[in-house]
């Protein structure tokens, strides 16, 4: 018997990778594009962090590069790497990619999807966890809506798929900003 939360996740994972694909290829019927007016069309992005206190640390790097179809529509591939550490109790590295869907109903208002693949290992001081190593894969879907302005959105996303055991996220909603050049 099928878990009906199972079948739910399998279910949002196929509908958001068929948009993803639907909204790369709608646009098959247009003559060859050159190398030129290609390279106009892509933009690139991402974010950086940087935390630090009293035996912690964590970084962050995520570049990304859309390929906008039109004013409307754009897709595109992102990778992730993030280490953290705190002194004497863990330290995690995590590293993955992800394919992000975005459309633009308005100039201003951005729709945006995200699938992320994370590979997260984790380790732990054998003073508070039983269990000192984990390795494992970590799939998240992000829907999000925001607000534009020239190249920054400002908006809030949530993961459909988030687990409170295995996710590195603290929770499913989650604000962001998008720099875009």
């Amino acid at each position: 018997m099928i878990n009906l939360n199972q079948f739910n996740t399998h279910k949002i994972i196929f509908l958001t990778l068929l948009m993803c694909f639907i909204t790369l290829f709608s646009f098959a019927q247009q003559p060859t594009v050159n190398k030129q007016n290609f390279w106009s069309s892509v933009e690139y992005g991402g974010g950086i962090g940087l935390n630090f206190g009293d035996g912690f640390f964590s970084s962050s790097v995520s570049p990304n590069a859309l390929y906008r179809f039109n004013p409307y529509v754009a897709t595109g591939i992102g990778l992730n790497f993030s280490y953290s550490s705190q002194k004497d109790v863990f330290t995690s590295t995590v590293l993955g990619g992800s394919i992000i869907g975005l459309f633009n109903p308005y100039r201003e208002v951005q729709i945006s999807t995200e699938f992320e693949q994370l590979h997260v290992s984790r380790k732990f001081d054998d003073r508070f966890v039983t269990n000192l190593e984990e390795d494992y894969w970590y799939p998240a879907l992000f829907l999000g809506a925001g607000y534009t302005s020239n190249n920054v959105t400002i908006g809030i996303r949530y993961d459909v798929l988030y687990d409170n055991d295995k996710s590195i996220y603290s929770e499913a909603w989650m604000p962001f900003v998008r720099f875009r050049f």
